[in-house]
Formats: C-alpha cells, structure tokens, sequence
C-alpha cells in the first residue's frame, strides 16, 4: 500500500480556507478516483516543535491507494481539475510525496 500525501506549506502569508478544503475539494477529489482511494486521512497544522512558531505545514492530505499505478490511474486523469481549484481554497501549491506504508 502506498500513501501520497499533499502538503500545504505555511508561513504567515499564507492563506487556508481550512471548510473549503474539508468540504468541498477533499469530497471532489473522492468522487473522482472512485474505489481506488483506500482510505483519506487530513492534518491541520497547529503548532511546531518550538513554542510560537508556525506549524511547518498548513494542512496535509494523506490518501492511500494499492500501489503507485492505482494512484496513477485514478488521479491522472483529474489531475488538472484539482490543481484548478486550488484557488479557490489556498494561495499555495501543495508538495506531493509519494510514500510506501509499512506496518509493525
């Protein structure tokens, strides 16, 4: 199983339409790639390891698929849609990693 996560870099210009994100990109995006999305996951940032400081990240999305191919094969396609509605929540671009999960 693999997990791609998208991370929202944060600094104090940033801006984060947090119910947005929660309640409009998140489900279009779970339409799209049908079955093939095992599972979705949201971290929102809230503070870093020194007192004070910004969370490094805003928000991160963690969507798991079987493997990069499904991924591929799923997202692809509406990769251009959800990149177009990043205006509409964010005036960041997210960083995307691609992990493999390994479970103890």
């Amino acid at each position: 199983m693999i997990k791609v996560s998208v991370m929202y870099p944060n600094s104090k210009d940033v801006m984060f339409d947090t119910e947005y994100y929660k309640n409009s990109h998140l489900p279009m995006v779970v339409k799209a790639v049908g079955d093939a999305l095992k599972g979705l996951e949201l971290d929102l940032g809230i503070a870093s390891r020194i007192p004070g400081e910004l969370a490094p990240y805003v928000a991160i999305a963690h969507l798991k698929f079987d493997d990069i191919a499904s991924f591929q094969t799923a997202f692809g396609p509406h990769a251009e849609t959800f990149a177009a509605d990043i205006k509409n929540y964010s005036n960041v671009k997210g960083e995307l990693q691609i992990s493999e999960l390994i479970s103890f």
